[in-house]
């Protein structure tokens, strides 16, 4: 009795595992199935009879196809970037002293030749006093050097003509020899004289060039207590608190000039050919939005090691200093213009090898990949390139086709 319900169940299991894994071969063993439906068999060859030379507009797929015309737009080359001051220079003390004035706090605005620290002279004015002393003394020096050598000179002078005179007597008979020999000596203790008092006088002029560069160096060390902007712009920190004692390279006070204000970005090697000085460039600023505009002013001719770009810079007027330095902007660099297709952003696509472009429709009604690049985006879509002069692109239905693949389009109304 056991071993028949056993066989009961796994009768059981079996017809229902075969009603439900195996339904159509059941049926053909009861003598129940029905003839399959000429259209069901041919759902699977759909796509395949699409493109036979027989097919029907019926089993092609329907896309919707507008046709666009390239048009002449100015290109340009984006960059992202952020703006840089113009000049930026760490004022520092030249020498040793404390600050004897009022420190100017940062954010004010400085003129070329301003005070920005004033050090205490101590005991320099004294120097500058004894240099001076010490220049006027050489220079009263050297009129009694010249009154020497004038001397040495009219003896010289005396000593030849007394020794032209000796030398003719004894000629003549009436002068010895040792006449002769006293005016020889007495030229040569002249000549002597002169070189003397030469020297006298090159060392008092000596004594007057090194009294001046003494001078000097008191009137620079003078000077150099007076830190001065060396341009027009803006305190980026306070100045030395007064008190403070600066040491030679301490710091006084950092100076920004922003007026004008440079744009500083980086463009790739595959772009930087169609940037030229003196380029337009329009500007965004990643703040406010607001818009600059200025011209190309420089471009790098060495990459970055790092990045292989390289580095341009565009000067833009900021005579408000509005514009700070280190914000982020967009710079968009102009260029030679190009043709391109304005086509909707929802046209684009990717196709098997994930390369970007659009599906088109040849005279023929079969699909084509077009691989595109984008240019620019707007509101009213995207301009590309790539596509031909005139292009029947896919707009609805892209993505349900591949190429090589007959459709029937639905054009749309044209839009350019």
């Amino acid at each position: 009795m056991r071993l028949f319900s056993i066989l009961a169940a796994v009768l059981v299991t079996v017809v229902l595992g075969m009603s439900i894994l195996a339904r159509p071969q059941l049926k053909a063993l009861l003598g129940l199935s029905s003839p399959v439906p000429a259209a069901e068999q041919s759902v699977g060859n759909t796509a395949s009879a699409a493109n036979d030379a027989g097919a029907t507009p019926e089993t092609l797929v329907k896309v919707m196809v507008e046709r666009f015309t390239a048009q002449q737009i100015d290109s340009a080359v984006i960059v992202r970037g952020q703006t840089a001051a113009t000049r930026q220079v760490d004022m520092r003390s030249e020498t040793s002293a404390v600050v004897q004035s009022e420190p100017l706090r940062k954010g004010t605005i400085i003129a070329a030749g301003d005070p920005l620290c004033v050090l205490d002279p101590g005991i320099r004015s004294a120097a500058q006093d004894e240099a001076r002393a010490r220049l006027s003394e050489a220079e009263s020096r050297v009129p009694e050097a010249q009154a020497r050598v004038e001397e040495a000179s009219a003896a010289l002078d005396e000593a030849l003509i007394n020794q032209k005179a000796a030398a003719r007597l004894i000629q003549d008979g009436f002068a010895t020899q040792t006449r002769v020999a006293a005016t020889d000596a007495a030229v040569a203790a002249a000549k002597a004289g002169v070189s003397s008092a030469t020297a006298g006088l090159n060392a008092a002029r000596s004594g007057i060039q090194a009294a001046t560069a003494s001078v000097a160096s008191a009137e620079k060390e003078i000077e150099r207590l007076t830190i001065k902007a060396p341009f027009d712009g803006i305190l980026e920190v306070d100045t030395a608190e007064l008190g403070s004692l600066l040491q030679p390279g301490a710091l006084c006070a950092t100076i920004l000039q922003l007026d004008p204000i440079k744009l500083v970005g980086f463009v790739p090697e595959t772009e930087v050919n169609r940037v030229s000085l003196g380029a337009m460039a329009g500007a965004r600023l990643a703040t406010a939005g607001e818009n600059l505009h200025g011209k190309v002013s420089f471009i790098s001719n060495a990459a970055d090691p790092a990045t292989r770009t390289f580095r341009v810079e565009i000067e833009i007027p900021n005579p408000d200093r509005a514009i700070r330095d280190g914000q982020t902007v967009e710079i968009a660099i102009s260029s030679a213009g190009v043709k391109a297709h304005l086509i909707p952003q929802s046209a684009l696509t990717l196709n098997d090898e994930g390369n970007l472009g659009a599906r088109l429709v040849d005279d023929a009604s079969v699909v084509v990949f077009a691989p595109v690049q984008v240019m620019r985006d707007t509101a009213e879509g995207v301009w590309v390139t790539g596509l031909p002069e005139t292009a029947n692109v896919i707009v609805l239905g892209h993505e349900y086709v591949t190429a090589g693949v007959t459709v029937a389009p639905t054009w749309r109304e044209l839009s350019q």
